[in-house]
């Protein structure tokens, strides 16, 4: 895993939650941990990691995810058995 993922992981776990992170980084690290990332219909992604699925909406206008999402993030990955750096 490169630096920019591992800090990308860490931004993901941090407490309190953060508003600041790039969703092209936390698809970036889906895909550094194995993940396949299937494009859905409109903003839908769904990702498989470890023997899980798990349905985000990319944000647009904007870049950064809300908090919201950072938690489905955060939840699907520990579910998938990252864990936190």
């Amino acid at each position: 895993m490169r630096k920019k993922h591992l800090n990308t992981l860490e931004a993901i776990f941090h407490v309190p939650i953060l508003s600041s992170v790039n969703w092209s980084d936390i698809e970036a690290l889906f895909i550094s941990l194995g993940a396949q990332v299937i494009e859905g219909r409109g903003s839908r992604v769904k990702v498989y990691l470890n023997d899980r699925v798990g349905m985000f909406h990319r944000p647009h206008p904007q870049k950064e995810t809300d908090k919201g999402a950072l938690v489905s993030v955060r939840r699907f990955l520990e579910e998938a058995g990252v864990i936190k750096p």
